[in-house]
This record gives C-alpha cells, structure tokens and sequence, in this order.
C-alpha cells in the first residue's frame, strides 16, 4: 500500500526562548534536515510544511531537494498542528500518511521502516515507547484522510485517533517519545549522547 510522509515543522518554537529547535545541530546538520533525511531514506515522498518566511528552516533543506521532497509554507500556521495535518492530508491524495515530529532526534531509518512493515493499511498505527508510552509515528489509514482534512486548531490528530481502533508497536528505548523543546531539553540530552572519553 501506498504511504506518504508528513513532517509538520510549521511550529514557532516558543518553549526556546528566541532559539529554533528545529536549527539545532544532530550529527552535524539542523535537526530538521536531519529527520528529513531519515524519512527520504524511506524512499517514500516526504511533505514538509513550513511557517511563512521560515527561510532558515527551508534553506537548511536545500541540500535535500529532489522529487521526492515537497517542502510548503502553510499560511495558517499560527493556529497549530491542525493547518499542517490539513495540508498533509489533502497531499497524500489517496496514499495512507504518516506523520513524524520534527522534534524526535533519536528515531531512526529503521523505527521508520519497523513502523511501515507493521502498518496493515487498515488500523491506525502508533509508535511507543519500550514501556509502551504512546509517542510518534503514527500511520493513518488512506481511509482517515477527510478527518484529518477536516481538523481545526492546535490539538494534531487527537480527535481522529480517540475515534479509531489504534494499533501500537513499541520501539526501543525512549525514541518515540524523546522531544526537545527547551534550551535546558536540549542541554540535557547532548550532555547524555556526549562521546565517552
């Protein structure tokens, strides 16, 4: 079945106090070229919505740029998750969607492919933690894309998963669920991934 991947990456990164975590350097690079190299490596296309005039974010993707990559200022952006959701869904046109946070440094290629391989194109598939704390991919049926078109303010697709029978599949460790969203987020999590002398 067909899957198309959003990274909904129009947020403003308020908890940063005037830094972009989205900028933050991972394995050399910004972090959202980083999560948006992992999702290319899918070999699935990738969507990549932006807030107006987020041209630092869309210039640390332009080494990424091909056909598979589509990245697209959404107007609506300050009113939240939902206006990324939206666009997203009306992209995939028909394909099943997954959407993967910009956010989660520590997901991989393979939780990545892990999560296709479980998606049987009829349940909603959520990653989680090895503790089962539920966390992000989540996969959506082709089925659920008017809902997700339909959705409104900053909530993401929680209304659409609280209606569906969703499947869970645990990833290891923390890495679904291992957001940065502050200045002391990130402090933490370097001095923890920092090279053993």
């Amino acid at each position: 079945m067909a899957v198309a991947i959003l990274i909904p990456a129009a947020g403003a990164s308020r908890r940063m106090r005037g830094r972009d975590k989205l900028l933050e350097e991972v394995r050399g690079r910004a972090l959202i070229a980083d999560r948006v190299a992992v999702a290319l490596g899918t070999g699935l296309d990738v969507l990549v919505t932006l807030p107006p005039g987020a041209r630092a974010r869309a210039a640390a993707l332009e080494p990424l740029a091909g056909p598979r990559l589509a990245v697209e200022e959404v107007p609506g952006a300050g009113e939240g998750m939902a206006a990324s959701v939206r666009r997203g869904a009306d992209w995939a046109g028909g394909r099943a969607l997954m959407v993967l946070l910009p956010d989660l440094p520590e997901i991989t290629g393979g939780d990545l492919r892990a999560v296709l391989r479980g998606f049987d194109g009829a349940h909603i598939l959520r990653a989680t933690a090895a503790d089962g704390t539920p966390g992000h991919p989540v996969v959506f049926p082709a089925g659920c894309l008017p809902e997700l078109a339909a959705l409104r303010g900053d909530e993401g697709a929680r209304q659409v998963l609280a209606r569906h029978d969703v499947r869970l599949l645990a990833l290891p460790d923390r890495r679904a669920v291992t957001d940065l969203d502050t200045p002391e987020d990130w402090a933490a999590w370097r001095a923890a991934h920092a090279p053993k002398p």
